[in-house]
This record gives structure tokens, C-alpha cells and sequence, in this order.
């Protein structure tokens, strides 16, 4: 969608460019989740300095001697400190450079005074799952934290997009620990979703605008197309497309998909436009006999 509005801003924006953006934004959805990973592996990792700053300590106190940097020397964090393909990956998308030291020890701070963590330091002999709750706390703390949101979108302007993904998959991540060799594969972008579906809509899209508006403008009935919005335009047409053109989306996945976006990027009334139009396009394509859908109750609306 975002490629599309794009286009149709700039007439100079080719289909090749737009797709090689798409693709580079897919790419930095991935990106993402590792620049959180890295976050959550250094503020861990910031417990060791916590504990050289406590016994550097002229007079420590009960609890300086007592405490041991266990939220970073466990084994559940150490299966990712230790997995080499994922130390290429944090060096291939370069992102130590992305991360901020001050930020890391602010946060680390932050987080230590958690009644939660000085518990979790306290037991005796924390076990696995001790680790894992305070790792997963860990975890959402970030995640909740708006001065890293703020330098999240430093690096990553448009990262609101991925938001969602990126918290399921980072949760699903530190639930897992410890972590198998290559369990970063499952958080890389599917190619059944990028690519078969992702660049076919864009191309079918970009390359059926006039036969799609066609079928869309008389659907509009007292609205003149040139007074509906433009992004309400384009998720009509991708809509269409997908209605059309994807024999294994249902069909009532499609118009409720369209739906939720309009609320989260247009206008507010769009939601309700945007439901009209395709349940009037949908019954049409219906009584034309021009949907095929593969599959039992695909065509369910």
C-alpha cells in the first residue's frame, strides 16, 4: 500500500523502484526484531557491570555483596550469546553501531529497580524458569519503554508498521530459551507472504489500475472518484485484486482485512466506505462468477 500511494505521488517512481523499496522494508522488518534482540542481549549483559560497580565499592552494602549478575549468566541468555549465525547476523545488519550505551545502562537502571528483578536476585537458587520470567519481563519492559520507542524510530522511522510483529516475535523468541542454533529462521520474512503474495499484489495492482478503477467506479454510485481519498482508492483496488487475483484468501479475510487497515492508516470514516464499496464489489463479482476460490468456505462473506 505504501509503495502504491507512492506511485501514485510521484509519476516518475517506476514499478522496479517501488518493488525494490518494498523489498528493503521487508528486509528491515527482520532488522527490527534483531535491533530489539540486541537491546534486550545488552541490557542483560549490563548486569556484569552492575556487579564490577558493586565490588568496586568502598563500603558495599548487604545487598551489593550478595548480588550476582545471574539476569545475564544463565543459560538461557548465554544460547544466544553463543550463537555464532547469530552474531554474523547482528554484524551483517551492522546493528551494535544502532545501539546506544547510555541508552542501555538508563534502561538497565530502570529495570533493576523492578520489585520483580530484586526478587529474582534474592532466591537462592533460581532455576530455569526464574530466568525465563525475568528474561521475558525483560523483555516487555523494552518493549514499554518510550525512550527506546524514541530511538527505535531514529533508525527505523516507519517501525510502527512491524510494531505488532516485532513484540510477537520477540516474545515467542525468550519463551523458547533456551534457543535452538537456527531459531532466528523462524522470524524471517516468509516468501510465501513477500513474495507470493506481497510483489505479485503490487505488480497486479500497478499493472491493472485502469481495469480495476473501472470495475470499482460504478460500485461508488453518489461518489464522484475523484473526491474519494487516495489511500481509499488503493486498498479498494488491492482489495479487488485480492478478491480476484488470490484463490486461497478467503474472501471475507480480505474485506475484513481492508477494513482494519483503513481504520489504522485513513480517515475516520473510511472504515465504513471502504466496507460499502467492497461488499457491493464482492456480490457483484459473485453474480459475474468472476471469483474462484480454492477451498471450502473461502467464499464466505
Amino acid at each position: 500500500m505504501q509503495m502504491l500511494y507512492a506511485m501514485s505521488r510521484d509519476p516518475q517512481l517506476s514499478l522496479e523502484e517501488a518493488m525494490r523499496r518494498y523489498r528493503e522494508s521487508v528486509s528491515r522488518s527482520f532488522e527490527l526484531y534483531l535491533f530489539y534482540l540486541y537491546y534486550v542481549v545488552k541490557i542483560a549483559e549490563y548486569a556484569r557491570k552492575d556487579a564490577e560497580r558493586r565490588a568496586a565499592k568502598y563500603l558495599p552494602s548487604e545487598e551489593d555483596k550478595q548480588f550476582t549478575p545471574r539476569l545475564f549468566e544463565n543459560e538461557l541468555i548465554r544460547s544466544l550469546t553463543g550463537n555464532q549465525e547469530l552474531g554474523r547476523l547482528f554484524q551483517r545488519y551492522r546493528i551494535a553501531a544502532k545501539i546506544d550505551d547510555d541508552m542501555v545502562r538508563a534502561l538497565y537502571t530502570e529495570f533493576s529497580k523492578k520489585e520483580a528483578y530484586k526478587a529474582y536476585l534474592q532466591k537462592e537458587h533460581p532455576d530455569v524458569e526464574d530466568h525465563a520470567a525475568q528474561l521475558l519481563d525483560l523483555v516487555r519492559f523494552c518493549l514499554s519503554s518510550e525512550s527506546l520507542s524514541d530511538a527505535t524510530e531514529d533508525w527505523y522511522p516507519n517501525w510502527e508498521d512491524d510494531k505488532s510483529l516485532v513484540i510477537g516475535a520477540l516474545k515467542k523468541t525468550f519463551k523458547a530459551l533456551p534457543a535452538t542454533p537456527a531459531f532466528y529462521e523462524d522470524y524471517l520474512p516468509p516468501e510465501e507472504a513477500t513474495v507470493e503474495f506481497g510483489e505479485t499484489l503490487l505488480t497486479t495492482v500497478h499493472n491493472s489500475d485502469t481495469e480495476l478503477l473501472a470495475s470499482i467506479e460504478p460500485m461508488l454510485k453518489n461518489w464522484d472518484v475523484q473526491r474519494v481519498a487516495v489511500l481509499d482508492m488503493i486498498m479498494l483496488k488491492m482489495a479487488l485484486c485480492e478478491l480476484r487475483a488470490f484463490p486461497t484468501i478467503p474472501t471475507k479475510v480480505t474485506l475484513n482485512e481492508f477494513v482494519e487497515i483503513s481504520k489504522q492508516y485513513s480517515t475516520e470514516k473510511s472504515k465504513d466506505f471502504i466496507n460499502g464499496i467492497l461488499d457491493r464489489l464482492l456480490k457483484q463479482l459473485l453474480a459475474d462468477g468472476k471469483i474462484k476460490k480454492e477451498g471450502r468456505g473461502l467464499l464466505d462473506n
